[in-house]
């Protein structure tokens, strides 16, 4: 409390009675009427009726706030204005307060009232006022009038407007309703005029900053629900007049979005099991408000629903004879492929005839998986066996997927939410026994956002794929009819639990012969048609396809073969344009070199007829297989010059750890039989051997170079030759046993591409030449072996052949 006491002037004390006024308090200046039927009340104003005063004043009271009980050590003096009785009736008293007095000791008095002694708190103002409490002055009535102008009070703006003491206009905020009881009595005991005036600006300036939140909170509020109540009327008017746009036009229904959707579930050939989970997204949607987003996600989630082919299905072609034409039609080779899908017709036709097309809720759809190296015509061959069994065809990519959402389609919840890409692949084929071609399975990715390839399990699972179920969709969905073929270029790439629910079909590269006839059948008239050019005005003679494929390209597939013919025949084309060749044109073998340049791939024994890639001892040709199918791989091998002082191994050419491996046995194995195979096994003891694998930045690994480096070792020591036209695989043992490998066709297929003739294999994967087509046999010699002894009688040229007799006479 501020009393000033410098500056405040003393007063005589006085008796006065108490008038208590509970949870209120009464600032000076206020006219207050109180109720006189309440006993404190009319005791204190008797008793101040009884006291006579001078000159014939008013009588007096101290109005004191009692607060829970308990008096205030301030109240205020108040005169008693009139006795009478109030609105309502009841007898009442109209009190004018006037000063703040300071409560004293206790006093008797007449009445049964209580007295006490109170001093007069008189605190000057100084005249004129200082700057800075005409300031406030002037802060405050902007404040008050301010608030009074949003509350409408204009007459209330003036009366402030006209106070110049500022005692009482800081009295004069008390008449604020939204003031506590405790700031009353804060004003209340607060001497000092200056003091309160800034408390009153302070709780003002405050109330007003809460006042301006509040009502912006409140536009914004009022302005959503006029939004949502215009909007509303808006739809309903909508609604209205499309309604009576229906009935002049004579249309049945009432046009509620609702009532569309449950007609259109009500109206489709629905399984019993999607009907009922539609028709409760139906009752939502009619519970759902308008604004509502829940209703856009069942709006959304229904027409997939009704989109989907849920009992359309295409009738199989049970024509066995006619399916293996148009496969034989459409693709050469790939027999495996096509016995595969005829014997599913076949199995399919016979289920059929003797009513078992549907066993156990499964249907009898397939799972295939096509492996092979690129361009040997996977994905080409899905549309094929597609047309051939008479159904429809759609490709899902999965290379690069790494989301498991792609392939079970995202929970509802989420903003955006699809069905997976197998669901979308039966809706875009528009019937439930589609084929589906699932290409590059082997580039499906995995991260955080989860593993697409095990998504892929249940899909690709026939005892579980005829209840799948899509997280977009929550019902199950049969798949056990689609017809799934899978591609993939390697087979390691395969997850293995996911490999096993398919039936692997390998797809080897293609003959020389076969690359003749696709090109000739497929690749050419493609290609004319592309250029612009007719089937009478170019042509290519069979010599010249077989060159083509054999020495322009040389890869498992034809997609360079399809590339170089398409740049022969633009080349054709534009010398036809520039007048420089006349139409009709046949391209012979002679004239390729001039139209498309010099050939790229010549094989080893046309290329070197005198054998200059093994005219040296320690060089040994063996086998690989490769992403891209089967590859000729070189071995060198050389001994260190007994100065240098050199030891040991060395290795070079990108290997793997199999492969070092078989380096350091074949080393082995002639170190310990050097005696028995007549060799010098003494330089291995004291020069170091260094052994190197050509094309170095391309990685090597695997077994099957085992016998090519015993080979190449025991020519450098033998200072035989390697015969130019053998090539080898297999793995050898510490015993000299040749083992068996993998990958044979693709390895004769590489041989033959490259011209060798004579081929040693071991003997375990002799049953493994089945699988070799007959005409590419017919030009190999196969030797089965067992023993690394058989290999090097075959490859080793005759001692009397040294190096110098095989170098041409330039060297």
């Amino acid at each position: 409390m501020t009393e000033g006491s410098d500056a405040s002037r003393t007063s005589t004390p006085i008796d006065l009675p108490v008038l208590p006024l509970d949870d209120e308090v009464v600032l000076p200046g206020m006219v207050v009427p109180l109720d006189l039927s309440d006993a404190e009340v009319r005791a204190a104003v008797e008793a101040a009726q009884a006291v006579a005063r001078p000159g014939g004043g008013k009588p007096e009271v101290l109005l004191v706030p009692r607060i829970d009980g308990n008096y205030t050590g301030t109240g205020v003096l108040g005169t008693v204005e009139q006795v009478g009785r109030l609105s309502d009736g009841d007898p009442g008293a109209l009190i004018r307060a006037r000063d703040r007095v300071r409560i004293g000791a206790g006093t008797s008095g007449p009445g049964n009232a209580l007295w006490v002694e109170g001093t007069r708190i008189d605190v000057p103002v100084p005249d004129p006022l200082p700057g800075s409490a005409a300031e406030l002055a002037k802060e405050y009535k902007a404040l008050a009038t301010s608030w009074l102008k949003k509350r409408g009070a204009w007459q209330v703006v003036d009366r402030v407007q006209q106070i110049d003491d500022i005692s009482a206009l800081a009295d004069n905020y008390g008449y604020s309703p939204f003031l506590t009881t405790a700031q009353k009595v804060q004003l209340l005991e607060t001497a000092d005029a200056v003091a309160r005036l800034k408390l009153a600006i302070q709780w003002l300036g405050e109330h007003l900053a809460e006042q301006d939140v509040a009502e912006s909170i409140a536009k914004d509020v009022q302005e959503g629900v006029d939004k949502q109540q215009r909007e509303f009327l808006l739809r309903r008017q909508l609604d209205a007049v499309r309604k009576e746009l229906s009935e002049l036009n004579g249309e049945s229904g009432s046009g509620d979005e609702s009532d569309d959707y449950r007609a259109r579930v009500e109206a489709a050939d629905l399984p019993g099991h999607v009907r009922e989970a539609a028709l409760k997204e139906v009752e939502k949607l009619e519970r759902a408000s308008d604004q509502s987003p829940e209703g856009s996600w069942i709006r959304t989630w229904l027409d997939t629903v009704l989109e989907l082919p849920w009992n359309e299905r295409t009738e199989d072609a049970y024509d066995i004879r006619g399916a293996r034409e148009i496969l034989d039609a459409e693709h050469a080779g790939l027999g495996d492929v096509k016995e595969r899908i005829t014997e599913y017709l076949a199995v399919r036709k016979r289920r059929t005839d003797r009513g078992l097309g549907v066993v156990g809720g499964r249907r009898g759809g397939a799972v295939l998986a096509l492996v092979g190296p690129p361009g040997v015509g996977k994905t080409s061959l899905g549309e094929s066996v597609a047309h051939a069994m008479g159904r429809k065809f759609v490709r899902v990519a999965l290379g690069g997927v790494r989301d498991e959402a792609e392939i079970r389609g995202h929970r509802r919840t989420y903003v955006g939410a699809l069905p997976g890409r197998i669901v979308r692949a039966v809706k875009e084929a528009g019937s439930m026994n589609p084929v589906v071609l699932l290409d590059e399975i082997d580039k499906v990715g995995s991260d955080f956002r989860g593993d697409p390839a095990a998504a892929l399990l249940e899909v690709l699972d026939p005892a579980q794929n005829h209840t799948f179920r899509d997280h977009y969709l929550e019902v199950e969905l049969d798949l056990s009819d689609v017809v799934f073929l899978a591609t993939a270029n390697v087979l390691d790439a395969i997850p293995e639990a996911l490999l096993d629910r398919m039936e692997l079909v390998t797809l080897d590269g293609y003959t020389e012969d076969e690359k003749v006839v696709i090109a000739r059948d497929h690749l050419l008239p493609r290609q004319l048609e592309r250029a612009g050019l007719e089937e009478d005005e170019v042509g290519l003679d069979e010599s010249a396809l077989r060159k083509l494929a054999g020495e322009y390209t040389r890869e498992a597939g034809v997609r360079n073969l399809e590339r170089s013919v398409a740049r022969l025949l633009r080349k054709v084309a534009a010398q036809h344009e520039l007048g420089e060749r006349e139409l009709p044109f046949t391209v012979s073998e002679q004239d390729l070199r001039g139209l498309i340049g010099r050939p790229h791939h010549v094989p080893e024994s046309a290329q070197d007829p005198a054998g200059r890639r093994t005219a040296v001892p320690g060089v040994a040709t063996g086998l690989a297989v490769t992403g891209a199918g089967g590859d000729v791989l070189f071995v060198e091998a050389s001994l260190a010059d007994p100065e240098t002082g050199a030891s040991g191994l060395t290795l070079t050419g990108q290997l793997g750890d199999v492969m070092k491996e078989s380096a350091q046995i074949a080393l082995s194995f002639l170190r310990s039989h050097g005696a028995e195979l007549e060799l010098p096994v003494a330089d291995l003891k004291d020069r170091g051997v260094h052994i190197h694998f050509p094309a170095g930045a391309v990685p090597k690994d695997g077994p099957s170079a085992g016998i090519t480096l015993t080979t190449a070792l025991a020519s450098l020591l033998s200072g035989r030759l390697v015969r130019t036209d053998v090539a080898m695989t297999g793995e050898v043992s510490l015993t000299g046993r040749v083992l068996p490998i993998g990958g044979l066709k693709q390895k004769l297929l590489a041989a033959h591409r490259a011209g060798i003739t004579t081929v040693v294999i071991p003997q375990r994967n002799e049953a493994d030449l089945d699988d070799v087509p007959a005409e590419v046999l017919d030009t190999l010699d196969v030797h089965p072996v067992t023993d690394v002894r058989q290999v090097l009688e075959i490859a080793l040229a005759p001692a009397s052949a040294r190096a110098q007799d095989r170098l041409p006479a330039a060297a």
